[in-house]
């Protein structure tokens, strides 16, 4: 598998991720439909980002006797594709509606999905929360509970969603970490590359994320 980086370049990754549909609105190996006409209660962005054809989807699956760290690098830089994807189109009409999300499905041997998506979640969001781009994270059948105290339907697969930060309003999803909020609440696409200041081979990456500080308990 070659992933694209932000500056064009291609990068050869050691094939822990094997891609069973590139991007598609209606993926076939899992019932993303049905999912987001649950969710899409929960969400005032959904429906209209389906209506427009700007909900994409991209499945990916473990290659049996991968490493975890091996996922985790793969499932990063999928991630920065995803968002790579969405940065150009938040500027033109209706680019809040932009969302991208990368699904994981297989197994890993001593890691679970939860497990999986924490530190490419984590590492994402704070890279790409000073451009304006938010990102979450789904393990599949994990219980969530809106800010409001409402249930969330459990996803019936894993995923990472991508998609334009609404600083009106995302800041509020980050208290638990003060500095992410302020971040994306003072966003601005510039055009930068992420990876100006440090390496972007998942090691680095990992070790700089590793450092920021962690979310606040409550």
């Amino acid at each position: 598998m070659i992933d694209t980086l932000s500056d064009g370049a291609s990068r050869p990754t050691a094939g822990a991720l094997r891609l069973t549909e590139a991007r598609t609105e209606h993926p076939a190996g899992v019932d993303a439909d049905a999912y987001l006409a649950e969710v899409s209660e929960h969400c005032p962005f959904l429906r209209p980002s389906i209506r427009r054809g700007m909900t994409g989807w991209a499945v990916y699956e473990i290659t049996p006797g991968s490493h975890r760290y091996a996922v985790e690098a793969e499932l990063f830089y999928a991630g920065v594709q995803a968002a790579e994807w969405v940065r150009p189109l938040t500027s033109r009409p209706f680019g809040l509606l932009a969302c991208e999300s990368v699904v994981l499905l297989g197994h890993c041997e001593g890691a679970d999905h939860r497990e999986l998506l924490t530190w490419p979640h984590w590492a994402l969001k704070n890279l790409y929360a000073p451009v304006g781009v938010m990102f979450g994270k789904f393990a599949q059948g994990a219980v969530e509970t809106g800010r409001r105290g409402q249930s969330i339907p459990p996803p019936p697969f894993s995923f990472l969603p991508v998609r334009a930060g609404v600083r009106p309003v995302d800041p509020k999803f980050l208290e638990a970490t003060p500095d992410l909020a302020t971040a994306l609440s003072v966003s601005v696409d510039d055009g930068r590359d992420v990876f100006e200041h440090i390496p972007c081979e998942w090691k680095a990456v990992r070790e700089w994320a590793s450092s920021l500080p962690r979310p606040e308990r409550r």
